[in-house]
């Protein structure tokens, strides 16, 4: 039944966009070439995406449902123009059917307008340019955002204190090794004094990462790296031949990251010392609001540090801090969150404007927010999933500076 509705969606979208194009051309070869590529895309996605278990986003699977994003999404423009034309044509030829008589073969609808087909077609082009640089240039695309964040209470020994942090990798995701490289000599060049990475560092299997272990094991920072684990770390969504394989696949992750260096967080902390004064670091597995794992326990996770401790949360879903963390007596100073990835799509003018759909399902979806003195940074994410590509929300390397003061930046 489900499939019944997609494909009705998508005649009634071809059927709309097609109007367009023969509005403006109604040459043979061009038609030809128009429902070839039309089904070329459709057949290849529906061959890749079928063929494979759902949550598959191996880089076949993935460029698929890339070309069929590039080739819908323009349609949708066109049919918005086309729908608006027709809020006036259609009323029309109705009114003429029963004015001027009811003549066998006679259309009674107004012609298209030429104009708003090239137009329509004009702006449609726009979106599929952009869908296509984003799944050949934005996904490497990597962005170095920096904030300066001040607290009252951060401990004298700390002020300036730089982290770095970097969040869902997908490695499984990965096309292209020297970019991936290059990205982590970016992450080294800021120089901070400790790197924080906030989980999915696969897609599903462990397996995904072992390329990548020399690339990630340049990572350098004078007090560490720290980690905590995702929503796609557990390897929930892909079937496994018994529930052993699944747990030794977690426990293949955990092993990697202590191979890379990172210090994984599970539901536990840590202290940072400088000039006999310290920070904690607190890290919670996964916690997701909306059917996500909830692994994460923030209480056992500070158990072994003070209620007056200056502390920073690694906590990969920012539903987490929303629902649980601000309101904890605890008082997190700084939540260090990602698995929104921006939705890979929107617009950014910085410092001034950031907009996403993702927005609709998450309150707090990039970017620095704070609530009741509390702060939290979501990052965009180092990789990509499911569409493989970035568009307007850029892959992101965060560099905060702590500093002790008042003043808000």
């Amino acid at each position: 039944m489900r499939l019944v509705f997609v494909v009705l969606i998508f005649i009634i979208i071809e059927v709309y966009a097609f109007q367009a194009f023969r509005s403006i051309s109604k040459h043979l070869g061009l038609t030809l070439l128009y429902w070839g590529v039309t089904l070329l895309v459709v057949g290849n996605c529906i061959v890749r995406l079928y063929g494979t278990t759902r949550a598959d986003y191996g880089n076949p699977q993935a460029f698929a449902f890339g070309f069929l994003i590039a080739l819908l999404v323009p349609k949708l423009i066109i049919i918005a123009l086309m729908f608006a034309e027709d809020v006036f044509r259609v009323p029309q030829g109705i009114f003429r059917y029963f004015t001027e008589g009811r003549n066998e073969g006679v259309s009674y609808l107004p012609s298209r307008r030429a104009f708003l087909s090239k137009l329509a077609l004009g702006l449609a082009a726009i979106p599929f340019g952009a869908i296509l640089y984003g799944m050949y240039k934005g996904k490497y695309n990597f962005k170095v955002l920096e904030y300066t964040l001040h607290f009252e209470d951060l401990p004298e020994a700390f002020d300036g204190y730089k982290i770095t942090q970097i969040s869902d990798v997908h490695s499984g995701s990965f096309d292209d090794p020297e970019k991936v490289s290059y990205a982590i000599d970016l992450i080294n060049a800021q120089k901070s004094d400790a790197i924080l990475f906030t989980g999915d560092m696969v897609n599903n299997q462990s397996s995904e990462m072992r390329p990548y272990i020399p690339v990630f094991s340049k990572l350098k920072a004078n007090d560490g790296l720290y980690s905590v684990l995702g929503n796609h770390d557990y390897g929930d969504y892909i079937s496994w031949p018994s529930e052993a394989a699944k747990k030794q696949n977690l426990e293949d992750l955990k092993q990697i990251q202590k191979e890379i260096g990172f210090n994984l967080l599970l539901n536990e902390s840590r202290y940072i010392e400088k000039n006999g004064e310290r920070i904690a670091l607190v890290g919670v597995e996964n916690w997701g609001a909306g059917g996500f794992k909830k692994e994460g326990d923030l209480k056992k996770a500070a158990a072994a540090i003070n209620k007056d401790d200056f502390k920073i949360l690694l906590s990969h879903d920012p539903s987490h801090w929303e629902r649980q963390v601000i309101a904890d007596d605890y008082h997190y100073h700084l939540t260090l969150s990602g698995h929104t990835h921006g939705m890979q799509f929107g617009i950014e003018i910085p410092g001034w404007f950031k907009w996403s759909p993702v927005k609709w399902r998450y309150k707090y979806w990039a970017g620095i927010y704070k609530e009741r003195g509390q702060y939290i940074n979501v990052n965009r994410g180092f990789g990509y999933l499911g569409f493989p590509g970035r568009v307007g929300i850029w892959p992101e390397i965060t560099v905060i500076v702590l500093k002790k003061g008042t003043h808000s930046a």
